[in-house]
């Protein structure tokens, strides 16, 4: 398990950070998904790539920076 960070500017509110964990989940339910709505970053700890789970964000409308 590797532990990556992702700055998303787009995310607003909770709403933000719940389609984004589900998402993340849905792939991948042995990950960690911690969502920073203050920061706009998302950490996630999992085996999947760090390609991987940008392309998830992206896939429910976030950018990644």
């Amino acid at each position: 398990m590797s532990t990556m960070q992702f700055n998303v500017p787009s995310i607003v509110c909770e709403g933000c950070a719940k389609t984004i964990t589900e998402e993340i989940l849905t792939h991948e339910p042995e990950a960690k998904v911690d969502v920073d709505l203050k920061g706009k970053t998302v950490s996630v700890e999992s085996q999947a790539s760090e390609e991987s789970i940008r392309q998830m964000i992206v896939a429910v409308g976030h950018t990644v920076a």
